[in-house]
């Protein structure tokens, strides 16, 4: 028999610029976006860490992230 002792996501998101958007009001949405991604993981009670948050020459957003998978312990992936 086998069980999971340990889950951890490791994903790459890319925030970029919708078509229809100035570059300065595109970046400060991107940003909120942002900001509420990580508001709902807090909220959501989602273990995280940010491992790199690069803004692009486009003003886009790439967000590299490791996070709780389910309600499975993370063990040492996410020591904050």
């Amino acid at each position: 028999m086998k069980r999971i002792k340990y889950a951890c996501l490791e994903q790459t998101i890319h925030f970029h610029l919708k078509d229809d958007v100035t570059s300065t009001a595109g970046i400060a949405e991107l940003k909120e976006e942002l900001n509420a991604y990580k508001a709902t993981l807090e909220r959501k009670r989602i273990k995280y860490k940010v491992v790199e948050e690069s803004s692009q020459p486009d003003g886009s957003i790439i967000l590299k992230i490791k996070k709780q998978y389910n309600t499975y312990d993370c063990g040492d992936y996410l020591v904050v």
